[in-house]
């Protein structure tokens, strides 16, 4: 026989007995709840002066009987139903009011928030066959609206609902009111992005647009974004408890599978709030190292990827769950008696180990080819910036080749190497990396270090800079800060404004922004181009020519012909 869920204390045998038996009754599937069952409840909650509370399926099975105090219950794991990727559970909760009160905003909440089929309270009184019933359910979204609509009480005789044909229309009427809002985005994860920052509205909403950008290179459909700027920060949400319980309504509400956060979340962070929610909960650290598992192809990039994905796991292992074994004792040690997290943790370290031995192999291996290089005389041109700014673009349009671009952030992970000749026999080596972030991942810096050692060996960086972005001058700092951080803040640099074939129209839109682009261009003496034509790389070129041969005429300055470009560079 089932317990009841709940605190039991105080309750007489055969009172137990009673809600154990409820578990045996079955309900019509075309009734909330039969008059028998409904008087059979009201009986023992005004005997035992608690709410009891049952917990419906569709085909009329009572899954759950829930024991309460006087003024509300608590609705147990549902784990044996879960949400998934449905729009409502499949249960109803029926429960009763002692002194007859409505529904109340507890009620509301749970409805909400586990996305209940149905919650009706039978609204007591003294006499245990006067009772009335008020139900709830979900509706479809709407601006600025509730999620729910309350219906009024009735008197429990008078109460008629045929809940099949009900559930089947408001389940038709959710979906649609999905589609006619476009929340829903086949083939994707859906998410709503939360940033909860104590920056300026500008630095917040710059932020949030870049993971925007992350989200979609993910292949992530933003349904909505919430920016909070508490005074204090929530240590076990981050954001308020109350706000966090709003969007996660709102996310349910719009079909969203997922919450992405553009804070990097605390192990107990991720567990609080998981707890509050079956959605996925992200940070904007995991979201780039997806981004980054996605987009390796080299043994290097995949190398360094799972490195820097186990890193960041193995801190927010959870052991939820996991159960002791029994001791074995005796010669062996701890093998049989560490608990399933042990485990996991133990395997993730000694991975780690492993991997980072091979990226060691993988770093040497750099070293002789770059030590090739070096030896041959031929300078080396790295190309660094924010990602997107158009680094491979560049790469392909100054040799010919066909380096995978496309405009998402980190299209590009592997470093990727041409030769590009000039008259008289002079040629460099013109090499992309990955692009630049804000709040990149320690984990991730750490790993890519190795792939970034390609800069120190080179003679000139080439600061790719998105001038088109409005964001570009704090994407330069960032990327300044970066190259600081990896020690290459004294290397021979050359900035490059790109994407110039857009300043047209930002001239026309935006007049103020397109004179901070020319002026700022004018400071920092920069090189203007637009990537994708070939024509407007020359000055770049005649700079390149200035910088490592005075011998070059100025001929040289256009590009070479395609036949000698686009040497791989081993």
């Amino acid at each position: 026989m089932k317990q009841p869920h709940g605190n039991l204390t105080g309750l007489k045998p055969n009172q137990v007995k009673r809600l154990e038996r409820l578990y045996r009754r079955r309900i019509n599937p075309n009734e909330v709840v039969s008059l028998e069952v409904a008087r059979e409840v009201t009986d023992i909650s005004l005997e035992i002066r608690r709410q009891i509370g049952l917990l419906i399926n569709r085909i009329g099975e009572i899954a759950y009987v829930i024991v309460g105090d006087e003024r509300a219950l608590l609705i147990p794991n549902l784990a044996d139903y879960p949400l998934g990727k449905r729009l409502l559970r499949g249960l109803r909760l029926v429960h009763t009011h002692l002194k007859g009160e409505p529904l109340t905003d507890d009620d509301l909440t749970d409805l909400s928030l586990l996305r209940l089929d149905q919650i009706a309270a039978l609204q007591l009184t003294q006499h245990p066959d006067r009772f009335s019933i008020q139900t709830a359910h979900l509706i479809p979204p709407r601006p600025n609206g509730l999620p729910y609509q309350v219906e009024p009480s009735v008197p429990f005789p008078r109460f008629t609902l045929e809940f099949r044909s009900f559930m089947e229309t408001l389940e038709e009427s959710l979906i649609r009111g999905l589609e006619e809002g476009k929340a829903v985005t086949t083939g994707v994860e859906r998410g709503i992005l939360i940033s909860v920052t104590r920056s300026t509205p500008e630095e917040a909403d710059d932020s949030m647009e870049e993971l925007k950008e992350l989200a979609r290179t993910a292949g992530v459909g933003v349904l909505d974004t919430v920016i909070q700027r508490p005074k204090e920060f929530n240590p076990r949400f981050l954001l308020g408890e109350g706000k966090l319980r709003e969007v996660v309504i709102k996310a349910l509400q719009l079909g969203a599978t997922m919450l992405v956060f553009d804070q990097e979340l605390s192990p107990a962070q991720v567990r609080s709030i998981s707890e509050l929610t079956e959605l996925k909960v992200i940070d904007r650290s995991q979201l780039i190292l997806d981004i980054f598992a996605r987009r390796a192809v080299t043994q290097d990039g995949k190398v360094q990827v799972e490195l820097a994905q186990l890193k960041y796991l193995l801190p927010r292992l959870i052991g939820r769950g996991v159960q002791m074994s029994r001791l074995m004792g005796g010669i062996g040690g701890r093998g049989p008696g560490e608990t399933k997290l042990e485990v996991d943790r133990r395997r993730i370290r000694d991975r780690i180990a492993h991997l980072e031995r091979e990226l060691k192999e993988l770093s040497n291996g750099r070293y002789q080819r770059r030590q090739k290089r070096v030896k041959a005389g031929i300078p080396i041109v790295s190309i660094v910036g924010y990602t997107n700014a158009g680094k491979s673009t560049l790469l392909n349009t100054m040799t010919k080749s066909e380096v995978f671009t496309e405009n998402l952030l980190f299209a590009t992970l592997d470093t990727s190497s041409r030769r590009l000749r000039f008259p008289r026999d002079h040629e460099v080596i013109i090499t992309d990396t990955v692009g630049f972030i804000r709040s990149l991942p320690k984990s991730l810096m750490g790993a890519f270090k190795a792939t970034l050692e390609e800069l120190k060996d080179a003679d000139l960086l080439i600061h790719l800079v998105d001038c088109a972005n409005p964001r570009f001058e704090e994407q330069i700092g960032q990327v300044d800060a970066i190259l600081a951080e990896l020690d290459l803040a004294n290397k021979p640099r050359l900035l490059v404004f790109n994407k110039t074939d857009l300043l047209p129209e930002m001239k026309k839109n935006n007049m103020l922004s397109f004179m901070k682009v020319r002026q700022v261009g004018r400071k920092l003496g920069a090189i203007s181009v637009s990537a994708n034509d070939r024509k407007s790389l020359e000055p770049l070129l005649k700079e390149l020519q200035q910088r490592f041969w005075q011998d070059v005429p100025d001929y040289g300055a256009q590009l070479p012909e395609e036949e000698e470009n686009g040497t791989p560079e081993g």
